[in-house]
């Protein structure tokens, strides 16, 4: 007796599911209704498992605690592409990747005051290979890859949630800040670089982060909220004389200046 058709439907499922939910297929068609529905419903809750593998970070603490006497530091959060390094692709002398001026002394200076992570959503294979040219001092304490990423809509997303840290002491720059966390109140937007020589980006942050570094406000978000919209680096010296403006005033009246 031959064999009833199978659908392509059918085929394209058992093609691609793995072996243990095509067993359940099998085992619910020959016990009856009551039995496929059960297998239909167990199948149902392996799959969502399966896709949220590759949907959901990897783990809801994807850093380990914090020791006790470093509850104070703030952790610097920082893409990789674009935002640290440039990759290029040309046909005569295939990938080359090139660090963006400034990083070295970047990462060694706010080392001191950091917990530096470096959060990608390329993989892992590309980013501790990058990450060990990029950083020889170690100044980078922790490597965040795709698996770590929050997969929606075709894109993979930062989940700074995730990090085991207090949303209150993360920041997190990029080139593509806001388009790629899930927390834009964490964000530190940074001109994305693209191979430019003369780019000074990183360099223009250092005051700004250690300053937050030193006076430790009791939450980031508060800070950056108050920047929202301006070039962070810029507003910052800005603010900076301003400050040094009334405090000179305040010396000239022979009044004790007072921080507020």
């Amino acid at each position: 007796m031959e064999s009833s058709p199978r659908s392509p439907a059918l085929l394209l499922l058992q093609a691609t599911l793995p072996m243990k939910y095509k067993a359940y297929l099998r085992a619910a068609a020959m016990t009856g209704l009551s039995k496929l529905v059960e297998g239909y419903l167990d199948l149902r809750r392996l799959t969502e498992e399966h896709v949220k593998g590759f949907t959901e970070p990897i783990s809801d603490k994807l850093l380990p605690d914090l020791h006790p006497l470093e509850k104070h530091i703030f952790t610097l959060v920082l893409d990789l592409n674009e935002t640290l390094i440039y990759s290029e692709w040309k046909r005569d002398r295939g990938w080359r990747t090139f660090k963006r001026p400034g990083v070295d002394e970047f990462l060694e200076h706010l080392a001191q005051f950091y917990e530096i992570v470096v959060y990608s959503d390329q993989l892992i294979t590309y980013v501790d290979p990058v990450a060990e040219r990029l950083d020889p001092k170690n100044c980078i304490r922790y490597r965040l890859s795709r698996v770590a990423t929050r997969y929606i809509d075709g894109k993979h997303y930062r989940d700074l949630s995730m990090l085991n840290r207090d949303p209150a002491k993360v920041l997190y720059i990029s080139g593509h800040a806001l388009e790629t966390s899930l927390q834009p109140e964490n964000c530190v937007p940074i001109k994305e670089w693209q191979g430019e020589a003369e780019d000074t980006a990183l360099l223009d942050l250092i005051p700004f982060l250690e300053y937050v570094a030193r006076h430790q406000p009791a939450d980031i978000r508060t800070v950056l909220a108050s920047y929202q919209g301006r070039d962070i680096s810029k507003e910052f010296i800005e603010r900076s004389k301003e400050l040094q403006r009334r405090m000179q005033e305040q010396k000239q009246h022979g009044r004790p200046w007072r921080l507020r």
